[in-house]
C-alpha cells in the first residue's frame, strides 16, 4: 500500500509530471567504465520508481547506443544490445558520454573517433542555443571525448583529477576546474571520477524533480548527497542527509513532503516510533540539527521557491507552513540576513514587499 506522504508529489516534480520523457542516452564505447553507466542509470531509474511512488510518470527514458551494437566494458563484462547512434535528438535529451580508462585515451580506436565526430555533428548546434532541451553529461575521462568533439569551448568543466591537464590541452580556451566532483555550465555538466557519476546525476535529479525526490533516490542508493561549492546554496532538502538512520530519514522525508503541516516534537517523535527526546538525540548525532532547526530550513526552503515563482511574503509563508509573513521575514533573517525581498530581487520580480 503506498504511503500517503509518497502521493504527495514535491513542488517541482508536479512541474514535470505532464512534461515529455527526458530521453536519457547513454553513449557506449569501447572499454567504457562499467561503474560510469550503471552508477547514473540505476540513480534515473530509482527516479522514475520514486516518481511512480507517487503516482507519477516516469520522466526519465533510459537508452544506450554506440557504434557497434555490443562493447567490451572496462572489466571485461561485454554489454550488448545496443541501439545505433541516432541520426538526430528528437525529443528533449540528455546525452552522457562515460570515461575510459587513460590507457585508451591517447591513442583513439576507430570506434571513439567515430563517436567524437557523432557528438560534433548531433550536439555542436544544441549546445549554442541557451533555449536548447539537449544536454551533455560527461562522466570521467569522458569530458575528453567531449573536447576532442569540440563541445566545451570556453565552457566551465572539470575531469578526473589526473586528466585535468589533458583536458585543458584538448580544450584550450576551455574553463577547467581543479578539485571539483561535478561542474554545471548550462546545458553541458561535467564531473570528475567514476563515483561523481552518481552525484552529479543526482545533482540533475534535484534540479528536475526536485530536492526531496533526489534525497529519497540518494537513500535508495546508500550513497552520500554531494553537490559542488560553486552551486548558489546548498539546498536544506540535501543537507543534513548525509548519513543512513532509517529513523531521521523517515522523519526528514515526511517533513520535506509536508513542510506546511503543523509540526510538533510529540507528532514526529511518534512518527518515528521513539520518544521525544531520544529523536532529539538521534538527529543531533547523525543530521547534526535538532528535528524542530530541520523543519525551520526546509521551510524556508519552500518559503524561497515559492517567492521565486512569484508568490507574496504571505502566500510564500502559508505555503511554507509559517504563521504570517513577519514570522517567516524574522526567520529569514535569522538564517539568512536579509529579507525575502532579495529573493525576489535574485529572481528578477518587482513587487513591493515589505522587509
Amino acid at each position: 500500500m503506498t504511503s500517503p506522504l509518497r502521493s504527495l508529489a514535491h513542488p517541482r516534480a508536479a512541474q514535470t509530471a505532464e512534461a515529455p520523457p527526458v530521453d536519457v542516452l547513454f553513449v557506449v564505447s569501447p572499454h567504457s567504465l562499467l561503474l560510469d553507466i550503471a552508477g547514473p542509470s540505476e540513480a534515473f531509474r530509482l527516479a522514475n520508481l520514486e516518481r511512480a511512488n507517487q503516482g507519477l510518470s516516469p520522466r526519465y527514458r533510459l537508452r544506450f547506443a554506440g557504434h557497434e551494437t555490443a562493447h567490451v566494458t572496462s572489466v571485461g563484462l561485454t554489454v550488448g544490445g545496443l541501439e545505433p547512434l541516432p541520426s538526430t535528438l528528437d525529443g528533449p535529451t540528455w546525452v552522457v558520454v562515460v570515461g575510459q580508462p587513460q590507457a585508451r585515451l591517447r591513442e583513439p580506436s576507430e570506434a571513439l573517433l567515430a563517436i567524437e565526430h557523432w557528438l560534433s555533428r548531433t550536439l555542436h548546434e544544441p549546445l549554442r542555443s541557451t533555449l536548447s532541451k539537449h544536454r551533455l553529461v560527461t562522466i570521467c575521462s569522458g569530458a575528453l571525448l567531449a573536447a576532442r568533439a569540440g563541445l566545451l569551448c570556453t565552457r566551465r568543466c572539470t575531469t578526473h583529477h589526473d586528466l585535468l591537464a589533458d583536458l585543458q590541452a584538448m580544450a584550450p580556451r576551455a574553463q577547467v576546474v581543479a578539485n571539483r566532483v561535478y561542474v554545471v555550465d548550462g546545458a553541458v555538466a561535467t564531473s570528475a571520477g567514476v563515483t561523481a557519476g552518481i552525484d552529479l546525476a543526482l545533482h540533475l535529479i534535484a534540479g528536475d524533480c526536485g530536492e526531496a525526490l533526489a534525497a529519497a533516490v540518494a537513500k535508495d542508493m546508500v550513497v552520500y548527497m554531494r553537490r559542488s561549492d560553486r552551486d548558489p546554496e546548498l539546498s536544506p532538502f540535501l543537507a543534513h542527509r548525509r548519513h543512513l538512520h532509517p529513523v531521521v530519514h523517515l522523519v526528514q522525508d515526511a517533513v520535506s513532503m509536508e513542510p506546511e503541516k503543523d509540526w510538533d516534537m510529540r507528532e514526529l517523535a511518534t512518527l518515528g516510533h521513539v520518544t521525544e527526546r531520544h529523536l532529539l538525540r538521534l538527529f543531533v548525532e547523525h543530521a547534526g540539527v535538532s528535528p524542530l532547526q530541520f523543519l525551520q530550513t526546509i521551510r524556508l526552503e519552500r518559503a524561497r521557491q515559492s517567492l521565486e515563482r512569484g508568490a507574496n511574503v504571505t502566500r510564500a509563508a502559508e505555503l511554507a507552513g509559517f504563521r504570517s509573513g513577519l514570522q517567516l521575514r524574522r526567520a529569514w533573517h535569522r538564517h539568512w540576513g536579509g529579507s525575502p525581498r532579495d529573493a525576489l530581487r535574485a529572481a528578477g520580480h518587482r513587487q513591493d514587499v515589505p522587509n
